[in-house]
């Protein structure tokens, strides 16, 4: 076990009927509460962290420098996470000073103009 896998004691409140329900249904599966509210919790991060809105939230707010790479790594994994550091790097990066060519005839000679049709001709 890892020192992240570790438990760690956390109080909340919740309503009783909700107790209730959660007592039940680890009774039924003879298991306990708390390992419930794991799976429950864990469950809900992986939605969450798959779907394409938060992930858009997530890099919306590391480009604007809101979050910190670390954060980004342990709220949308480390693979996206990397993608989002070298996007962010490429968005920072001064775009190149090209000045237009000018020897250049895009055209390569004459350029052909076409009169659009009446109305009635269509």
């Amino acid at each position: 076990m890892s020192a992240s896998d570790d438990p760690r004691r956390v109080h909340f409140q919740s309503p009783e009927y909700l107790v209730e329900r959660l007592d039940a249904i680890a009774e039924l599966f003879d298991t306990d509460r708390t390992d419930l509210l794991v799976e429950a919790i864990r469950e809900y991060i992986e939605d969450t962290a798959d779907s394409e809105t938060f992930q858009e939230l997530v890099a919306t707010k590391y480009y604007d420098g809101q979050l910190e790479f670390e954060t980004v790594k342990q709220l949308v994994g480390a693979e996206t996470a990397q993608r989002l550091r070298l996007l962010k790097a490429d968005l920072e990066d001064e775009p190149l000073d090209l000045a237009a060519p000018d020897d250049v005839d895009v055209y390569d000679g004459d350029a052909t103009a076409v009169e659009p049709a009446a109305d009635d001709e269509r």
